[in-house]
């Protein structure tokens, strides 16, 4: 990639997933977030094409893509349906956490089943009482023979009751970041159990439920890394989460403003379409001004990361803020040009709306996200 182009071969992946998006996702959103469907064969789809491994080495069976390529496609299906891809999202991140940081025996145990997302993963790292500050988490993990006992909860997971596999940050050790290790838990262990799936104002095609760990015996081969190294897989993983949340910002404010370019051509108020109204071209042009902007630093922010450059995590930081900021904003004002229609479940803005507006939560929050940047400022 140069500074300002994608490669043609970024340009056939985009386009690949784009095609996908308008034939498999498309068609069927709305269907999904009136009637609260978890698509479990459009995922699995979604896994032939490498989709459910973007970032797992080759030699693991996955497509060993950067985090920049992660990115486009996640944009593209978040054009479709941002609730869905950002659920492919986060299997990609508990996949390749164990894959770059496994065992041998813990990656040939699960990434085979994970790759093609006949089992798929969740990332568990909240809890009810630690949202922010991750690194207060409580959910313990001690040390008996060859297993680990793993009791607490964890709370808003991604496919919780219905994802077969739980990437797990636990404490082993001593309070704060260094006492946190990261275990793989199986949904039919013995103690697992879920809440009730939570009825959530978006995100619509995927489930979400509270984890519950009730004296489970996990396998000490199941340990991801070195004991007290979870805290750092975890915020490694975040980096690549949070770029890929932000791109499914870009892909839902990206269709909100297509909608509205079009929807402003066609409508009519006072004898003329309302897109010849100085007003509403302003607010296309900032529209896009904006959406380019935070495209262009979450793409720099993914080749940081791809990289390993030493200000990685405060472009990804930086990158995820902006984009969901923005996106969120974009989809709004796409909603007020639409008027009254745009509150409407007939036209698709108002599902976007509630769709994007969780993305400035999770992993981690604008709020954080900012801390996090300042801190990295204040350091040098």
């Amino acid at each position: 990639m140069t500074q300002f182009d994608l490669t043609d071969e970024q340009r056939q992946i985009q386009e690949m997933a784009r095609q996908f998006t308008a034939d498999a996702i498309t068609p069927h959103a709305g269907e999904w977030d009136e009637k609260h469907i978890f698509p479990r064969d459009t995922i699995r789809a979604a896994a032939e094409l490498g989709f459910g491994s973007i970032y797992v080495g080759e030699e693991s069976g996955g497509i060993g893509l950067g985090r920049l390529e992660a990115a486009l496609i996640m944009e593209a299906m978040a054009y479709g349906c941002p609730s869905t891809s950002a659920f492919i999202s986060i299997h990609n991140m508990a996949s390749w956490m164990i894959d770059r940081f496994g065992s041998d025996t813990v990656k040939g145990k699960y990434l085979p089943s994970m790759v093609t997302m006949e089992r798929i993963g969740s990332y568990c790292l909240t809890e009810p009482s630690s949202g922010s500050d991750a690194a207060a988490l409580r959910t313990r993990a001690v040390k008996d023979g060859d297993s680990y006992i793993v009791s607490g909860s964890k709370a808003f997971i991604s496919g919780g009751g219905e994802n077969e596999i739980y990437v797990t940050m636990v404490r082993t050790g001593e309070d704060g970041p260094k006492g946190i290790s990261c275990l793989v838990v199986e949904k039919d262990m013995p103690g697992v159990s879920f809440g009730a799936q939570e009825k959530k104002l978006g995100w619509h095609s995927q489930p979400t439920a509270q984890v519950n760990f009730d004296e489970v015996r996990v396998p000490a081969e199941n340990l991801v890394g070195g004991e007290g190294e979870g805290f750092r897989i975890a915020m490694m993983g975040l980096d690549g989460g949070r770029l890929n949340i932000g791109a499914c910002s870009l892909g839902g404010a990206q269709r909100c403003l297509d909608e509205a370019v079009s929807y402003t051509k066609e409508r009519k108020q006072f004898g003329q379409p309302i897109a010849d109204f100085q007003n509403t071209q302003f607010m296309l042009a900032d529209m896009e001004t904006e959406l380019q902007a935070a495209r262009t630093l979450l793409y720099a922010a993914a080749v940081k990361v791809t990289e390993n450059a030493p200000d990685k995590t405060r472009f990804a930081a930086m990158a995820k803020r902006l984009a969901t900021d923005t996106g969120s904003s974009v989809v709004d004002r796409a909603l007020q040009l639409h008027g009254g229609y745009g509150y409407l479940q007939d036209y698709p803005i108002e599902r976007f709306w509630r769709d994007l507006r969780v993305h400035s939560i999770l992993e981690g929050t604008n709020q954080i996200m900012r801390m996090i940047i300042a801190r990295d400022m204040l350091r040098q």
